[in-house]
């Protein structure tokens, strides 16, 4: 529990730093949306210009892009992006920190074993992924309500708000899982930044390409706006897909975590 704690207070700035700026963006987002829809007509004209694997590729769809929910689609892609670099940071940084700060063995030889250290760790970058989240879509929900021109589905937005926290549990995972097989992390945003912008842009080129096989290879990807949207659900083999990448990469971090061999001062 003081573990847990610990990490909690050492996430606190950094939760509160990520959770304000992802309010900020939706809500300035979302600001422009009563005066964009007056001028769907026209912008509509300007967006059939490109074409349809440009506009997949960044998240515009011209079939319900114009209502509030086809609008909020298009910050929300920034969105998770954004909260997937925290999350990757978060994973990334929970156990490497010990050994770049080399507290590594001042806290191993605490009687706790590592498996719980690992906990306790865990569940303090999910408690600052789930409070981000919350605020997060508090704060969007009330601004769509405040800017909306016609009536929409508050179902179909939360989930659509939900994707967020699915890839950042994805991120996570994969976070912790480089942080324990890797020595040494010398700096948690290079490696963060890498990784979630190399999926971002594999997703992106998926997309161009219009296979749905090649969804899987992008988390980003797993969670198609236009069929929520439609189908007021996700797709279950990218639900499958995701939970067996987190259960699988959580699994492996604790088995190596366990048999690291973690150098002293």
């Amino acid at each position: 529990m003081n573990i847990l704690i610990h990490e909690c207070k050492a996430y606190r700035r950094s939760t509160i730093v990520w959770t304000l700026s992802l309010m900020f963006i939706i809500m300035l987002f979302m600001s422009f949306y009563p005066s964009f829809s007056r001028d769907a007509e026209d912008f509509q004209k300007i967006m059939e210009g490109y074409p349809e694997a440009i506009r997949n590729a960044i998240g515009f769809n011209l079939g319900n892009f114009f209502t509030l929910m086809g609008f909020y689609c298009f910050p929300l892609s920034f969105i998770t992006l954004c909260g997937a670099i925290q999350a990757m940071n978060l994973g990334v940084s929970i156990v490497s920190k010990e050994i770049r700060e080399k507290t590594a063995d001042f806290l191993l030889t605490k009687p706790v074993t590592r498996e719980a250290i690992l906990t306790a760790k865990l569940l303090a970058a999910f408690l600052s992924i789930v409070i981000t989240n919350v605020v997060y879509i508090a704060a969007a929900s009330v601004m769509a309500f405040q800017v909306k021109t016609e009536d929409f589905s508050f179902a179909v937005f939360i989930l659509l708000s939900l994707t967020m926290l699915f890839i950042q549990l994805i991120f996570l995972a994969l976070g912790i899982f480089i942080s324990v097989i890797i020595q040494r992390i010398k700096s948690v945003l290079t490696v963060s930044l890498a990784t979630v912008f190399a999926f971002y842009f594999l997703g992106m080129l998926s997309e161009t390409t219009g296979e749905r096989a090649k969804r899987f290879i992008s988390p980003f990807k797993y969670f198609d706006t236009s069929y929520i949207i439609k189908h007021s659900s996700y797709e279950a083999a990218f639900l499958v897909a995701g939970a067996c990448f987190i259960i699988i990469a959580i699994t492996s971090s604790y088995f190596v975590y366990r048999k690291k061999d973690i150098h002293a001062v």
